[in-house]
């Protein structure tokens, strides 16, 4: 296990490329809002083969440009919870090139709080520059990531959201988008989905090449999303009230 280290919040200077991409995915949806695989092939099952062909066009074009998504059935999620992981996290937001190195455990093996008071704040919402107390087994989650991955630095896409959209993962500090520098989005997924043991969202974004992890109530839902970033989605905005509160506070 690596040696756990302390807080160290390090603003670095490098001038490092912005990354603007936003996730909007299935989090947060409700069961009829949720895609459905087979979207095309099934409705066509008693037509003719030419039909049929042509249906499967149309559902594997409607596939490629949107997003498609399941329920994790159970036998596919693991028995038991994965052991902890060493608490050790390198987080950086690339638009503020802003780096944090923390250790979200306390040595008996409980959550730090003032880790995760500034771990917290370097998952802030981009837009609004607000905060809120991040899930810790969502940051659990990033530590194992950090651990398999050795120990390579996390980059934020995204991570709590001050926004309209209040079913939302993001809204309630529960998510977050991230990529690894030399690690493909497919490989990050494959590795994040060995640790759910149920109550996880996990999606995957092939256009803008990072993957979104959520904690949730069960159960365990997936999704691929090939939808290019809209970061101005109305969803995505901050409450309308926001700017006027800002101004009188």
């Amino acid at each position: 296990m690596v040696a756990r280290f302390g807080i160290a919040v390090l603003i670095l200077g490098l001038g490092a490329p912005a990354v603007r991409a936003e996730s909007e995915g299935p989090e947060g949806m409700d069961e009829a809002e949720r895609p459905d695989d087979l979207e095309g092939e099934s409705a066509a099952s008693s037509d003719t083969p030419a039909k049929k062909s042509k249906a499967r066009r149309r559902g594997k074009k409607r596939r490629r440009s949107g997003v498609t998504g399941h329920l994790v059935p159970e036998k596919q999620l693991r028995r038991r919870m994965p052991p902890p992981p060493s608490g050790n996290l390198h987080l950086y937001r690339p638009v503020e090139d802003e780096t944090l190195k923390v250790n979200i455990f306390n040595p008996d093996g409980s959550y730090n709080v003032d880790a995760i008071t500034v771990a917290s704040h370097m998952l802030r919402c981009r837009r609004t520059d607000t905060e809120k107390p991040m899930e810790p087994r969502l940051l659990a989650i990033l530590s194992h990531v950090f651990d398999h991955f050795g120990e390579r630095r996390i980059d934020i896409v995204s991570g709590y959201r001050n926004q309209r959209k209040t079913t939302s993962y993001h809204f309630k500090a529960t998510a977050a988008d991230i990529r690894i520098s030399g690690v493909p989005a497919a490989r990050l997924k494959a590795f994040v989905e060995t640790l759910d043991a149920g109550g996880m969202g996990i999606g995957i974004y092939p256009v803008t090449g990072f993957v979104h992890i959520d904690v949730r109530p069960p159960p365990s839902y997936r999704w691929v999303d090939y939808a290019r970033s809209n970061p101005g989605a109305t969803q995505k905005r901050p409450p309308r009230w926001f700017k006027k509160r800002r101004l009188q506070s």
